[in-house]
């Protein structure tokens, strides 16, 4: 099938963009840090489940493998969903707002990359698209010079440090000293991720007492964690495969579109000209910094290329 790589790409930003629109209906009815927990105990089983299939040897041996576990852990999946989930608890951030924030982490990784590895510098061009992607936090979050602190104003900047602590994280395990495959990384990045949050859930003073219970709430759990997590990551390792990372990474810019009408239509979610605006600012930074590689790899989505991408 000629087009089955766009298809596929298709299929994942509905259910990536979609998540954003379920995580904000679930925090309605779960502690959101103990959400994001329950999320990846179940995804993290069921990938273990698939990195037992497909692969001979899916346990970590080495204490450096270990080590690249613990930076997926930390980073790509504790500190990241803790905080995107507790973000998104805040009335005034859209499912919409959370993923155009979240679509920043493509520019924020190529920035920390630079910044970690010398050798790498940022053109004039790369600088300026950069600087659009912080622009484009900015106008989602509309600070108020005499209210700096307003609730919607700190979820934006927690989304924000999120997406830090995932581009942090993709550039960290880009450095470590160990490879692994991805089903066994994702699987066991997944469980340590969910431990950690079990944790800080605790420290919060998070209840399970505190769920409630309904059938929004389990489709939301079920949804993220099947489809989103487990059956999304398996189309994510195919078109990875097949790709590369540069039109993975489009997928964050797919993602706002779909996550502004799952919203409007699940949860009645308005679609500001802020919103739009802002999702333009960042999609143009990005295409800044990425121009010569996007030049190169778009092509791919009609043909069955396997080339490495431009970074």
């Amino acid at each position: 099938m000629r087009y089955r790589n766009l298809l596929l790409f298709l299929v994942l930003a509905v259910l990536w963009g979609s998540a954003f629109m379920a995580i904000k209906a679930g925090v309605a009815y779960f502690p959101p840090v103990l959400f994001a927990a329950l999320r990846y105990d179940i995804a993290g089983i069921l990938m273990l489940g698939y990195a037992w299939y497909a692969l001979d040897d899916p346990i970590p041996r080495t204490r450096s493998e270990w080590r690249l576990i613990a930076i997926g852990a930390v980073f790509l999946i504790g500190t990241y969903h803790a905080l995107l989930f507790i973000g998104e608890t805040d009335p005034g951030v859209t499912s919409a707002t959370a993923a155009i924030v979240v679509s920043l982490s493509p520019v924020l990784t190529t920035a920390f990359a630079r910044l970690m590895l010398p050798s790498e510098r940022l053109e004039t061009l790369g600088l300026g698209g950069l600087v659009l992607g912080f622009l484009g936090v900015i106008v989602l979050a509309r600070p108020d010079p005499s209210n700096l602190f307003a609730s919607d104003v700190v979820a934006t900047f927690l989304i924000f440090v999120a997406a830090l602590s995932f581009a942090l994280g993709s550039v960290l395990t880009r450095r470590a000293d160990a490879t692994l495959p991805i089903e066994s990384l994702e699987a066991w990045s997944m469980l340590g991720g969910a431990v950690l949050m079990h944790a800080a859930s605790i420290g919060l003073g998070e209840s399970p007492q505190a769920i409630t219970l309904t059938t929004e709430a389990l489709l939301a759990l079920g949804y993220l964690s099947v489809f989103a997590s487990a059956i999304g990551f398996l189309i994510y390792f195919a078109l990875l495969e097949r790709l590369g990372p540069i039109e993975i990474n489009l997928v964050s810019y797919t993602a706002p579109p779909v996550a502004a009408v799952t919203g409007f239509l699940a949860l009645g979610e308005r679609i500001t000209l802020t919103t739009v605006a802002g999702f333009g600012i960042v999609m143009a930074g990005f295409v800044l910094i990425k121009r010569d590689a996007i030049r190169q790899e778009l092509p791919v989505f009609g043909s069955e290329h396997t080339g490495p991408a431009d970074d």
